[in-house]
């Protein structure tokens, strides 16, 4: 029984969109790639620290290293954040999306993500200024 309703349902989502159900897991794309840099950037500063330069060593090569992770990470969180702008901006549909059709759920999707892009993207630039306003291990 719920299989023809599903597949009822189905017929009602144009194509394009049924390729795209899958975008219910792009939403916390951003919010993973910040929580990567802020675990990557903490613990190569911890293990520069411990190992390397000492209690009140330099970070100078730590602080490179987390120049790599966060622009990586603001390169990805971009991407996400465009992707997730593509499925708001699809149709001619305004903002809010809140009727309960499939091209709405799709755009409100893209517009989470967008958001929580933004919002990831702000958390990255904040963790990547720690090391720029620190400068010893101490």
């Amino acid at each position: 029984m719920e299989e023809r309703a599903d597949a009822a349902r189905r017929e009602d989502v144009p194509d394009e969109l049924q390729a795209r159900r899958e975008t219910i897991f792009m939403i916390p794309a951003a919010p993973a790639i910040w929580a990567a840099h802020f675990l990557a950037s903490y613990v190569t500063a911890a293990v520069w620290c411990a190992k390397i330069a000492g209690r009140t060593g330099s970070l100078d090569g730590a602080r490179w290293l987390v120049a790599g992770y966060t622009g990586v990470a603001l390169l990805a969180i971009t991407i996400v954040g465009i992707w997730g702008w593509r499925h708001h901006a699809y149709g001619d549909a305004t903002v809010p999306h809140d009727f309960d059709t499939p091209a709405d759920r799709h755009r409100f999707l893209g517009f989470s993500t967008l958001l929580l892009s933004a919002l990831s993207f702000v958390a990255v630039l904040f963790v990547g200024m720690v090391v720029v306003f620190t400068e010893t291990c101490r």
